[in-house]
């Protein structure tokens, strides 16, 4: 099985340069015919440090004053991908001033030079397609003051990669990559001349793999909240661009921006993030609202999942829970074992957070952002919920996928008079333990207070016999385990009340009040938040209930609540500046 994984992404790198190279003798596009708006938005700061010098891709900073951004030695493959993927673009353009366009167009026209006759690492269909959408969106500001050879090579390099694409954007792989490797196709065909033949394939293309890549309930097979904001937003680029070119979007195409809008605001926190689940981060800041502003869609999801999540939201405090087993197969290269963990948000301040993606960090930091104790949930004897396999070839790269994983997850949600409750529970621990987790959340009405309740049960006689194996293992002492809520690093916390409950201060001025019923012991712990865009994790706490599972049912109750003197309604006006390089 490996030999042949080695043999396909071997294959599939040799087709990708063989029609990379022979997409350089393309005929150069003439011009264009349409120039879709510049809905990419970058980050004025990022653009201000990279002209002084200052590269940050892929966690990564690098000191480069003086040098183009294609002379560095890439640290890893994930700054290479995203440096070819002109993102940067972006934040150059935001800062939009004349030393900003000329640092763009050296990097563009050394790329073309470099690269554009299909050599260098960036010919593969979704970094294709990635960057033909940026040097589309900002032709203008890359064009304006070039001489006529410079717009020629240009539009001869746009060509090149519109033609590679019509070959190999099919082949990119489902997800993401093909919606990327198909929206750059779609962009080009409607706006260069010469490229028209390309929309009917690519709009048909799009369509297909909407019906195929996106569920039911608006999810992608990941369940990355963070990936579907992507796919959802260059679906709304592509519908855009195609009605101004007074052509309809496949049909297909706009029931799965139907499908997918109401899933996202069901995954949007109260600040206006995403949860973050499955290697997804919070997502650009206000790209979600944008993105569900374009849409034009206002629906919300009908009560129950959605893409497998629980969602709990009451007067500006929400929470989100991870309800369903994880992804499986090639879909959970980047998955969490994080079934019933959960985050709440109240206002603009995330409070109980998951650790989040450490791929930004290096291999050891994405693989412990993957276990059970990285998430704010129960861990059993140290075992994550679900267990990394060993490593396989996932395209081009060797990925550990999810093994052992819960496969039943059933979820109940109710509203009550007084409060919204989840109710749910997942055999992850079942098969060597013998007990399921389960877990009960009751949010109040007024958004002051969480009731929680966590379970571990021998629900039948073999999983009673597990459970008596096990703990003729432990010598009788009991299975250990530990319940963690992981906090925000903003979130200032301190044991109250002689070590029986903990308080939680807001930047808001907000006070939450931890306590715990239970033979538990509890306990104000290190913890990291591992925030893309960082440099490094930010260190922050976790409170830890840790016990031992002695009987065929054991039950802990907490409960998260608002302190009585926290007003109702609280004027958060405190200003986050973020310095994306500490």
């Amino acid at each position: 099985m490996s030999t042949a994984r080695n043999w396909r992404t071997a294959h599939a790198r040799m087709m990708n340069r063989m029609q990379a190279r022979m997409s350089a003798s393309a005929r150069p596009a003439e011009g264009f015919v349409s120039q879709p708006e510049p809905r990419t938005v970058g980050f004025f700061a990022r653009g201000r440090q990279m002209l002084a010098g200052n590269l940050m891709f892929a966690g990564h900073l690098v000191q480069a004053e003086g040098r183009s951004i294609w002379a560095i030695d890439p640290p890893d493959p994930a700054f290479e991908e995203e440096i070819h993927g002109f993102g940067w673009l972006d934040d150059l353009a935001a800062v939009g001033d004349a030393k900003a366009r000329a640092l763009a167009q050296a990097w563009l026209w050394e790329w073309v030079r470099r690269y554009g006759k299909g050599r260098g690492p960036g010919w593969t269909p979704e970094l294709s397609g990635r960057r033909v959408i940026r040097w589309i969106h900002h032709a203008l500001f890359l064009l304006r003051g070039r001489k006529a050879d410079d717009s020629e090579a240009f539009y001869t390099a746009l060509a090149a990669q519109t033609r590679f694409l019509a070959k190999r954007a099919h082949v990119a792989a489902p997800g993401l990559p093909r919606f990327e490797a198909m929206t750059g196709l779609l962009y080009a065909g409607l706006s260069l001349q010469g490229m028209e033949a390309h929309v009917a394939p690519a709009r048909e293309a799009l369509g297909s793999d909407c019906a195929k890549q996106v569920d039911a309930q608006g999810g992608i097979p990941t369940r990355n909240p963070e990936e579907l904001l992507e796919v959802f937003t260059l679906l709304t680029w592509a519908q855009q661009a195609l009605q101004e070119a007074d052509l309809e979007p496949d049909p297909r195409h706009v029931q799965a921006i139907g499908r997918i809008a109401p899933t996202l605001r069901t995954l949007r926190h109260a600040d206006g993030g995403l949860a973050r689940f499955h290697s997804g981060g919070r997502g650009l800041e206000g790209r979600l609202d944008r993105a569900l502003a374009a849409s034009g869609n206002k629906k919300r999801q009908a009560d129950g999942l959605a893409m497998g999540f629980a969602r709990l939201s009451a007067m500006r405090t929400s929470i989100i829970v991870d309800a369903a087993p994880p992804p499986a197969g090639a879909a959970s290269a980047r998955a969490h074992a994080s079934t019933l963990a959960f985050e709440l948000t109240s206002g603009r301040r995330p409070v109980i957070v998951n650790c989040g993606s450490g791929g930004g960090f290096g291999e050891a930091w994405r693989r412990a952002g993957r276990a059970t104790p990285s998430h704010s949930t129960l861990c059993l004897q140290g075992y994550s919920s679900a267990r990394l396999g060993a490593p396989r070839w996932i395209g081009e790269a060797r990925r550990e996928l999810l093994e052992d994983a819960p496969r039943h997850v059933p979820v109940q949600m109710s509203h009550l008079p007084e409060s919204l409750r989840f109710e749910g529970g997942h055999d992850g621990y079942v098969t060597v333990q013998g007990l399921t987790h389960a877990r009960s959340l009751e949010l109040s009405l007024d958004g002051r207070s969480l009731r929680g309740e966590d379970y571990l049960v021998a629900l039948d006689a073999p999983s009673k016999k597990r459970f008596d194996r096990a703990m003729d293992s432990m010598k009788l002492a009991g299975l250990p385990y530990e319940i963690r809520f992981h906090l925000h690093p903003d979130v200032d916390v301190a044991l109250d009340m002689g070590g029986t409950a903990v308080s939680m201060a807001l930047r808001s001025g907000e006070i939450w009040v931890f306590r715990f019923d239970g033979a538990v012991d509890m306990a104000l712990e290190p913890s990291v938040y591992l925030e893309k865009g960082r440099l490094q994790p930010r260190a922050t706490k976790q409170v830890v209930l840790s016990g031992r599972a002695m009987q065929y049912a054991t039950r802990v109750r907490w409960s998260l609540a608002k302190a009585q003197e926290t007003a109702l309604a609280v004027r958060d006006l405190v200003r986050d500046e973020v310095d994306e390089t500490a």
